[in-house]
């Protein structure tokens, strides 16, 4: 499955301009011939500057033990929408990844959690949205993780947004 954008970057900028599912098995490939158990965690964070949002979504590759390291997409839409909606484009769009992944990570044995950037205290705006998220990530199958241990959504992509 292709997703719309594929243009792709690590935390340092380099550039990668194939689709995340190569980027994915290459990276199983090279890591498990490396020796290392591998977990891949999914997650997406917004910033909103006037009428545009920018969207950042990691994917990030844990070698168990050893560090990690993580893919980015970037993303802006130009448009007016409640903070809810915007935590549920968020998530639409880490579950856009996770299910384009999904298959290359079940051929190699490789666990996924997908993150959502939605804060479990009802103090917090982001809270709106927690139950939608949770019932979509965990509907389609996948492990789901909120903050505070969301650090693919809050940390990874809040980071390059």
């Amino acid at each position: 499955m292709e997703t719309q954008q594929e243009i792709w970057q690590n935390m340092t900028g380099k550039f990668f301009h194939r689709p995340i599912i190569q980027l994915i098995e290459e990276a199983i490939i090279r890591e498990q011939a490396n020796g290392y158990r591998l977990k891949v965690c999914v997650g997406s964070d917004s910033h909103v500057y006037g009428g545009i949002i920018s969207y950042a979504t990691a994917v990030v590759i844990i070698r168990e033990g050893k560090g990690a390291f993580t893919f980015i997409r970037k993303q802006k839409e130009i448009q007016t929408i409640s903070i809810k909606e915007r935590m549920l484009n968020e998530v639409n769009k880490s579950v856009e990844i996770a299910y384009a992944i999904c298959s290359v990570l079940d051929t190699y044995g490789v666990e996924m959690e997908v993150h959502a950037d939605i804060n479990t205290d009802p103090d917090f705006k982001s809270n709106v949205a927690l139950k939608d998220a949770m019932g979509y990530i965990l509907g389609m199958g996948y492990v789901f993780k909120a903050k505070p241990y969301a650090f693919a959504s809050s940390n990874c992509a809040d980071m390059m947004v």
